[in-house]
């Protein structure tokens, strides 16, 4: 590249920012630093009313936990009216823009007029060139003068060659009755004035690029590269909503997503680099490049998301793994008295549930009730505490101090043993060990949960359980 490459992520604190925008952001970020450019921030404020603090601290938190560094400081357009009016009064003072008088009301009468006639109303410039007496009780507006003729042309790196015919934009307004300015006028500015060379949007902005050209043009400013990506869609290709996953991005942490999983499924909605799915941040700032970006439209996939996110819960260190989960209401071994604390007894009970969790929340409430005893107990599986159940339990209850605590997979083996030599099957054994133990069939390896739990705290749940019933131990 010639030029430093230098994106911008521009949201409006009116609501919290989603998915969408985050890939938005991703797009940015990835290419700026590829190139070893910059990737900057700003927050379009200047809508007073709807604009809220909270919004716009969501917007700098979501960054923060995906971990996309902004560089400089955030530029807040409502801190930049004053520098927005004198680019405004240069226009008008060169002739490049002028007063218009239009009422509120007759501007509504017009547009009415040509809705009855099944036209779009287009204003007809009736104050471009005006040199009367302004009529009274009417504080103007500002409007640039858009060509009148010729073609408005610019490469956008997705969706090729974009040319519009001059006559369809209008002298579209760039600062209202009240004095504030209007959005396709500060965009322009500010993306000049913070040296902004690439803007990779949604294509929803397509039909605002032809108007910040017009603005661009009138201002002698450089015109940046355009990347306007296609929408991501729902699975049935309509418009994503919030049930669809369309939600605030700090919504996917409380749920349970990893940021990493997040940014990965992100930029394979709408980015692909031959068959593989799998990207880490580093890998992507070494491939990304905008130009290769899909066309069409994808679609969200609630699945490939739990898929993901599961992949990278399974690549996560233990000890990080925890640290993460505390959020969730974990707490480390060593905060449960009589617990093996050990670092092994962690990575094998990480190593069990990492397999059995798409989601830190799933993770959290399979940890904490393997760590709890069991309060109740499967219904089926209490059909098999009969009498020879009862007898078993007992046994095994003698036998636990023996057990070795060294291993899971010594402890298996001793439970195998215990089975043979009592003429078992380990099938008769294993399911009354995990009710009294855990509560229920399935879950983590029985060897793992006594290996983490230790034989103290089993032989009192399994005690319990036979008290419970009138089995005594």
């Amino acid at each position: 590249m010639a030029s430093k490459i230098i994106t911008r992520f521009a949201p409006s604190p009116t609501g919290y920012l989603h998915i969408g925008g985050l890939r938005t952001a991703l797009f940015n970020y990835l290419y700026a630093k590829r190139h070893n450019g910059e990737f900057l921030l700003r927050i379009e404020d200047t809508d007073m009313a709807r604009n809220s603090k909270e919004a716009a601290e969501a917007i700098i938190e979501s960054f923060k936990w995906v971990g996309l560094a902004h560089d400089r400081e955030i530029v807040y357009q409502s801190e930049r009216f004053p520098l927005y009016a004198q680019y405004i009064q240069k226009l008008l003072d060169e002739g490049k823009a002028y007063h218009c008088y239009m009422s509120k009301e007759e501007l509504e009468s017009k547009r009415e007029e040509a809705q009855k006639q099944g036209k779009v109303w287009k204003y007809d410039n009736r104050y471009r060139d005006f040199s009367g007496t302004p009529p009274e009780g009417i504080t103007p507006v500002v409007r640039i003068k858009a060509p009148l003729e010729g073609v408005i042309e610019f490469e956008d790196g997705v969706k090729g060659t974009m040319r519009i015919n001059a006559k369809e934009i209008d002298d579209f307004v760039i600062a209202r009755a009240d004095g504030t300015p209007t959005y396709n006028f500060v965009v322009a500015v500010d993306d000049a004035l913070m040296g902004v060379s690439d803007v990779i949007r949604g294509d929803d902005h397509v039909s605002n690029t032809p108007k910040q050209i017009v603005v661009y043009q009138a201002l002698g400013f450089a015109i940046p590269r355009f990347f306007h990506v296609p929408m991501i869609l729902n699975p049935e290709g309509k418009k994503l909503s919030k049930r669809d996953g369309a939600m605030g991005v700090m919504e996917y942490q409380k749920m349970g997503y990893l940021p990493q999983a997040l940014l990965n499924f992100l930029v394979r909605l709408g980015w692909s680099h031959g068959d593989e799915e799998i990207f880490s941040l580093k890998e992507l700032l070494e491939i990304f490049d905008p130009y290769t970006l899909n066309t069409a439209p994808s679609s969200y996939n609630q699945e490939k998301l739990l898929w993901l996110n599961q992949h990278y819960i399974k690549h996560t260190p233990a000890r990080e793994l925890l640290g993460l989960l505390g959020e969730f209401g974990v707490r480390g071994l060593e905060g449960y008295e009589g617990i093996n604390a050990s670092p092994e007894a962690l990575d094998a009970l990480f190593g069990e549930l990492k397999d059995r969790s798409k989601t830190l929340v799933e993770f959290a409430t399979q940890y904490n009730e393997i760590l709890q005893a069991p309060i109740d107990y499967d219904p089926k599986l209490l059909k098999k505490l009969d009498s020879q159940g009862t007898e078993i339990l007992n046994k095994l209850c003698a036998t636990f101090p023996t057990l070795p605590t060294t291993s899971p997979s010594d402890v298996e083996s001793a439970l195998h043993a215990f089975s043979e030599a009592n003429g078992l099957k380990i099938g008769q054994v294993m399911p009354l060990l995990r009710l009294g133990i855990l509560g229920k069939g399935g879950g983590i390896a029985i060897g793992v949960a006594i290996f983490v739990l230790g034989v103290r705290e089993c032989e009192r749940r399994v005690r319990i359980l036979l008290d419970s019933q009138g089995g005594k131990c």
